[in-house]
């Protein structure tokens, strides 16, 4: 039987299992199975859990941060890429008119952003169809993605997309969950969890029946949240990758006032008219807010601060003096006092 082909077997379980408390067991291990199965599908059975999923388009990382523009054929992904960069990339009314990954740089409040427009994919794209498995690739290298969505369909893209990345390991503005997994050599499987969490989806039986599935015998595990056993599963693969993620609701000069309010409810969007230039400089300010850069003003010795141009770094965990020493030169860090 092809891995295809148990993969739809175990989906097919999975729709005909009742969701209750009585079937958590069941699904638990139904859900490991799957996951297993799709790596292999993807990554080949010898490869491991951490390895590259695919190969992507070959372009070098540039700039301070790295943007990829994803979506459906022909929504307006190249002309975007020109208004916001300049850079042309072929613009026409039939589908699949990029074939490749076309670059281009965004400079904006000193940072230099990377842009990369991918093209289309369609549905099926993480089981192999068209050029998804490369677009999708690339995706995982980005510190933002852009799901590029036509207003007069959005939601019906927007799940699918989400559905393909998800299938490639790709979490969208979700973060790690809070779960400590420690593989060792004997002991056992020991399952805990922090006073503060009342866990409602895992418990110890399934904890150990997802790990005997992955042939893992002895670890140790800490819960430190209500995580669910897709989360715990995610936590065991080790190759999930967190982004977080614009939705680009483009060509909204073709819809009517009261369409985009009911739109207006979707979180983490922007409306934008990429062809009429409407509203892109709220999405600059939304991609600059997502990809949380700061700009560092350095000051020679005796003179006064260079604000012409700053040096860019990513916020969050990232930014850190060791990080600003390393992007001048790595040879400044061990001189630090």
């Amino acid at each position: 039987m092809s891995l295809v082909q148990k993969i739809k077997e175990v989906e097919e379980e999975m729709a005909r299992t009742q969701k209750n408390k009585a079937t958590s067991f069941h699904l638990g291990v139904l859900k490991a199975k799957l996951a297993k199965y799709k790596r292999e599908l993807l990554l080949g059975p010898s490869k491991g859990a951490a390895a590259g999923a695919g190969e992507g388009f070959d372009v070098s990382k540039a700039g301070d941060a790295r943007v990829g523009l994803i979506g459906f054929p022909s929504v307006g992904k190249s002309t975007l890429l020109t208004k916001l960069t300049g850079t042309q990339s072929e613009v026409a009314s039939y589908e699949f008119t990029t074939l490749t990954c076309i670059p281009g740089v965004i400079n904006y409040k000193g940072a230099k952003i990377q842009l990369l427009d991918l093209p289309g994919i369609i549905e099926g794209a993480k089981d192999g169809k068209g050029r998804g498995r490369q677009v999708i690739a690339v995706g995982r290298t980005c510190n933002l993605i852009l799901i590029v969505l036509d207003s007069m369909k959005p939601l019906v893209h927007k799940k699918i997309i989400e559905r393909e990345l998800d299938g490639f390991g790709i979490r969208l503005n979700k973060q790690p969950p809070p779960i400590t997994f420690k593989k060792k050599e004997k002991g056992g499987i020991n399952f805990s969890h922090t006073p503060n969490v009342n866990p409602s989806h895992l418990d110890s039986e399934t904890v150990k029946a997802i790990c005997a599935e992955y042939k893992i015998h002895n670890a140790d595990i800490i819960l430190r949240g209500n995580c669910t056993v897709d989360e715990f599963i995610d936590v065991i693969e080790g190759n999930r990758i967190y982004v977080p993620c614009i939705y680009v609701l483009n060509k909204i000069d073709a819809i009517s006032i009261e369409e985009l309010d009911l739109l207006d409810k979707i979180p983490h969007y922007v409306p934008i008219s990429s062809h009429l230039e409407w509203n892109l400089d709220a999405l600059l300010d939304k991609i600059w807010e997502y990809l949380k850069l700061i700009r560092v003003y350095t000051k020679p010795k005796g003179l006064i601060p260079d604000y012409n141009e700053p040096v860019v770094i990513r916020g969050g965990e990232e930014a850190s003096i060791e990080t600003f020493c390393n992007h001048i030169h790595n040879s400044i860090i061990r001189q630090f006092r």
